[in-house]
């Protein structure tokens, strides 16, 4: 297998550079930047090859404890990759970057829209969580200000007026999340990784993200749940 020997050239470097300064790409940007990186750099370019491209930097990265991972949006189903630090739980990660009491605010609302039903968290809701952090207090418009910067950064994503997980959060958070909320957090039924907005069903409890279940769906006319075979309830989006 060529893809096992094959070496780290600049053309990796490149890539590598680039989707960490970014934090995370859509996969057809990936592709652009595969093709923009083996050409600058000279470096032969095969379309189909982007994963082995991936994996020859991925083992490079081993003794780094990081690596570069595929998932999904759970607004569209598009793939993107993200860097992913493995040394590090998120919350290590994102305190060389933000104040402690910021970081309580992020894991404050974390919990609010994991705990919700949908995966979201509205902005009232977070803002007056604001005034009682056990760090110390923050004024309303500073917490929005923080939650700003949390979605600049792809933590967060906003809509609306209502917050949910940044994709990038979730490729990067996804084993801190299934660890530290057990009882709670849902691994989509369909592709079987973390699902933070999606349906349940009413009967037996199962998730699917909102994509999976379009697809999933998309050739019934009696939706039935995949694992306890009763009427599915929610609207097929």
């Amino acid at each position: 297998n060529p893809a096992m020997v094959a070496q780290m050239t600049d053309a990796h470097r490149r890539f590598l550079q680039v989707l960490m300064s970014k934090g995370i790409t859509e996969a057809s940007e990936a592709r652009k930047l595969h093709h923009h990186c083996c050409e600058t750099d000279k470096v032969y370019y095969a379309h189909d090859k982007l994963d082995d491209f991936i994996s020859t930097i991925n083992r490079h990265l081993q003794p780094l404890f990081m690596q570069i991972r595929k998932g999904m949006s759970e607004e569209d189903g598009r793939a993107h990759y993200a860097v992913v630090n493995l040394a590090e739980t998120e919350v290590t990660k994102m305190a060389s970057d933000y104040t402690e009491i910021e970081l309580e605010l992020f894991r404050k609302t974390m919990d609010l829209i994991i705990l919700s039903e949908n995966g979201f968290a509205s902005s009232t809701d977070i803002l007056n969580l604001a005034d009682k952090l056990k760090t110390k207090k923050m004024k309303k418009k500073e917490a929005e200000q923080v939650l700003k910067v949390f979605v600049e950064d792809k933590w967060l994503s906003e809509k609306n007026g209502e917050y949910t997980l940044h994709t990038r959060c979730i490729i990067e958070m996804e084993q801190y999340i299934l660890n530290n909320y057990q009882d709670v957090a849902r691994k989509c039924n369909i592709c079987h990784s973390l699902t933070i907005q999606s349906q349940v069903c009413e009967s037996c409890g199962i998730g699917m993200h909102l994509p999976c279940v379009r697809k999933y769906f998309k050739a019934q006319t009696e939706p039935r749940c995949p694992q306890c075979n009763e009427y599915w309830s929610c609207e097929i989006p």
